[in-house]
């Protein structure tokens, strides 16, 4: 495994190993991360392992999609333990620039996704996406893969990075990945680490409200788009500590609203996305609901 930190040598690195890979067409998976990698990063990688030719990894803390009272400077970093997850998961190269290699400039260019930004964490977060799309841009240029591999927990992201890449006719697949959740049902996140003992016991609420929602859609036909809300606000509620952010149901990819009296089998694809804060930490999880067949009980 090769470790780089800058533009020029990483796309040197990259061009040498297509050369010695004797192949008519050479494939480049790539995973971009801010680091303090888990099993859900791992995950991703084991699909680019599986799937292409050459896997990249990005460890890069983005400054320009954290807002000024975000936590850009204490973001958990431990570059020594994700050079040693990466290895392990058998990524070729690791790039790892610091924030003056990717901005030598304060940039004057910025990417915005109309229609897909403005709600869920874009609502909360003003300006968060637009750092997500700029740099995901530098680095597919950067790197220049066929695929991309993201992780749904960010669903949001997904969608929004799907969304560009179809605008701006950029030669890359966007593969979204699976959750991966701890033995209780809890999201993997970087952030999980901030909780305390009795937060992160209380943060099951999360995946709890989720399973009942998945619930709710194959067992209630007639069940509305605002009942399926109430019912999961009602359970994150039952968490004493728990501050609600949003709980959102919309399309999929689209993220469009949904009228609250909308029959759920009456739609195709849907997700219910959650934001929730407990104490410091905000936490992200969600469900998508597919056309899925209600269990009769009669």
């Amino acid at each position: 495994m090769i470790t780089v930190r800058c533009i020029q040598e990483l796309r040197s690195q990259i061009a040498g190993m297509k050369k010695q890979i004797s192949k008519p067409e050479v494939t480049v998976g790539f995973v971009p991360t801010m680091g303090y990698l888990h099993e859900g990063h791992a995950s991703l990688m084991k699909q680019a392992r599986n799937k292409t030719d050459i896997v990249v990894l990005s460890i890069f803390v983005n400054p320009i999609q954290f807002g000024p009272n975000e936590d850009f400077e204490s973001y958990p970093r431990d570059e020594k333990r994700d050079l040693a997850v990466a290895e392990k998961e058998g990524v070729d190269i690791v790039f790892i620039p610091s924030v003056e290699e990717m901005y030598p400039q304060p940039t004057k260019t910025t990417i915005q996704v109309a229609g897909l930004t403005e709600r869920l964490c874009g609502a909360s977060r003003p300006g968060h996406f637009d750092g997500v799309t700029t740099v995901v841009a530098k680095l597919f240029n950067i790197v220049q893969p066929d695929f991309a591999f993201f992780g749904m927990k960010d669903a949001q992201q997904v969608a929004v990075l799907s969304q560009m890449v179809a605008d701006l006719n950029i030669p890359v697949t966007i593969v979204p990945c699976p959750i991966m959740r701890e033995d209780d049902g809890l999201a993997l996140s970087s952030r999980n680490v901030y909780l305390s003992s009795e937060e992160r016991s209380q943060a099951l609420c999360l995946s709890r409200s989720l399973a009942l929602a998945e619930k709710a859609s194959k067992e209630r036909a007639d069940i509305t788009i605002g009942e399926l809300r109430s019912l999961v606000t009602a359970e994150i509620k039952k968490s004493p500590v728990a501050v609600i952010d949003y709980v959102e149901i919309l399309t999929f990819p689209g993220l469009q609203p949904i009228d609250e009296e909308q029959k759920l089998t009456d739609l195709e694809d849907v997700i219910v996305a959650l934001a929730v804060k407990f104490g410091k930490t905000r936490l992200i999880d969600n469900h998508r609901l597919q056309k899925v067949k209600v269990v009769s009980h009669v």
